[in-house]
C-alpha cells in the first residue's frame, strides 16, 4: 500500500501537532535574560541539496551559509555554529580538508566560528548545520507582525540562484552559477534593519518568493500585493532566459537567500539607511496577489519543497 506524498510544509505543521505546537520561525527562541537566543538547523544531502557542480569546499560554505541566513531572518547575530558531518565511503582527505576549510570559511567570513559537531560514516554525505545567536528582546524580528498597509521589501536582486541552476542544467556560462553555489546569507543587513525598528515581519526566501509570501502570510494573517514591474530581477537573467522563464524563477525558484520583509510606511527612509532594499508591494486583508498595469491575479504558492513519503 502507498503512503501519502507529504509537502515539507505539511509535515511540519503535522510535526508541531503532535509535538504541541511549535512556532513556524526561520530559528526557535529561548529566553537569555535580556535577549533571546536563537536557533536553527538545517540538513542538507548530496544528491538533493548539492549540484553535481558543487566542489567539497562549496559544500561546506553551502552548509553554514543556509544555517546563518536564519539567524539573519530573525536579526540577530550568530554565536557558533555546529556541524554534524555524516562522511561517504568516498570521501579522501582532500574532500575532508576541502568541506571542513568551507564550514570554517563561511562562518569566519561572518564573524563566527565552528564550536563543534559530530562526524561519523553514512552512505550518502549528509550534513546537518545548527547555527546559534543572540539578539535583544525588543529588536527580535518573527514572521508573524506584518499589518494590513505595511509595505512589502526585500534585499538583492532575485532569481539568480535559479538562473544559475538553469545555466547549469544547460550547459550554458554564467556568473549566476557562483550566486546558487557560494550563497551569501544577509547578516549585515538583517541586523541593520532590526535596530531600524521599523520591520514588522521578516523571514529569508530561500525556498522562493511565493512560499515565502505563503508562510508570511499565515503566520501573519494577512495577504500581499506585488507590483510586478517592481520585482528586482538579477541581472542578466531575462537576457538569458527570456521575461517569462526569468519571472518563474524569481517567483519559484529557491537559493536566492535574501531578507522578505514588511515595513512601516513611516519607518521606510530608516529601513532605507539600514540597507538598501526594494518595495515590491504592500500588504492586505486577505490573498496573495500579483499586479500588473492595474490587473491583479491570484499567485500561487509554489517553489522549493523536500517531498516526503509515496513509499511502498
Amino acid at each position: 500500500m502507498s503512503g501519502n506524498v507529504l509537502g515539507e510544509r505539511e509535515l511540519i505543521l503535522r510535526i508541531s501537532e503532535i509535538l504541541g505546537g511549535v512556532e513556524n520561525d526561520d530559528c526557535a527562541m529561548i529566553d537569555a535574560g535580556e535577549r533571546y537566543l536563537v536557533v536553527t538547523t538545517d540538513m542538507l544531502h548530496r544528491k538533493t541539496d548539492f549540484p553535481d557542480i558543487m566542489n567539497p569546499w562549496q559544500m561546506g560554505w553551502m552548509a553554514v551559509a543556509v544555517n546563518l541566513s536564519d539567524i539573519a531572518a530573525m536579526g540577530a547575530k550568530p554565536a557558533g555554529v555546529l556541524i554534524a558531518a555524516g562522511l561517504p565511503p568516498e570521501a579522501d582527505l582532500y574532500f575532508i580538508d576541502e568541506l571542513f576549510s568551507g564550514f570554517g570559511d563561511c562562518a569566519a567570513y561572518y564573524g563566527t566560528r565552528i564550536i563543534g559537531g559530530d562526524t561519523d560514516s553514512h552512505d550518502e554525505l549528509t550534513i546537518t548545520g545548527t547555527a546559534l545567536g543572540f539578539v535583544e528582546k525588543d529588536l527580535v524580528l518573527r514572521r508573524r507582525g506584518a499589518r494590513a498597509g505595511d509595505l512589502l521589501c526585500t534585499t538583492g536582486a532575485l532569481g539568480g540562484a535559479g538562473g544559475g541552476l538553469w545555466a547549469w542544467q544547460q550547459g550554458v556560462e554564467s556568473d549566476l552559477i557562483t550566486k546558487l553555489l557560494e550563497p551569501e546569507p544577509r547578516l549585515a543587513e538583517g541586523r541593520a534593519l532590526a535596530k531600524a525598528r521599523a520591520v514588522t515581519a521578516m523571514m529569508d526566501n530561500s525556498d522562493g518568493l511565493a512560499l515565502s509570501l505563503s508562510d508570511l502570510a499565515q503566520c501573519s494573517h494577512v495577504g500581499f500585493v506585488v507590483q510586478e514591474e517592481t520585482l528586482p530581477v538579477a541581472a542578466g537573467l531575462v537576457e538569458m532566459v527570456g521575461e517569462e522563464k526569468a519571472r518563474e524563477l524569481v517567483m519559484s525558484a529557491g537559493g536566492d537567500f535574501e531578507l522578505v520583509f514588511t515595513v512601516r510606511p513611516e519607518g521606510l527612509e530608516a529601513a532605507r539607511r539600514a540597507c538598501a532594499l526594494t518595495v515590491i508591494g504592500e500588504v492586505v486583508e486577505e490573498g496573495i496577489w500579483m499586479e500588473q498595469g492595474g490587473q491583479r491575479r491570484r499567485m500561487e504558492a509554489r517553489g522549493y519543497e523536500h517531498r516526503i513519503g509515496g513509499m511502498k
